[in-house]
């Protein structure tokens, strides 16, 4: 594909330039990845709950290890 051909061509109608624009920019929006949301934090109330970060695995102890100091 050379430089001088247009990377799509309308072939029935005649729309008015708005109806261009929106085309090309439907087709740039799709064109680019769809940004990924970050996870949203974990409410104050769960925060305080293990300050370190680190929550205690499930198992024997764990319900002794959550109350502990880390």
């Amino acid at each position: 594909m050379s430089g001088d051909e247009p990377l799509f061509r309308i072939v029935r109608g005649t729309p008015t330039a708005e109806e261009v624009a929106a085309l090309v920019g439907a087709l740039v929006a799709r064109s680019r990845p769809a940004a990924v949301p970050a996870p949203a934090p974990g409410s104050a109330w769960a925060r305080s709950g293990h300050p370190s970060g680190v929550r205690p695995l499930p198992g024997p102890g764990a319900w002794r290890a959550s109350g502990l100091p880390r």
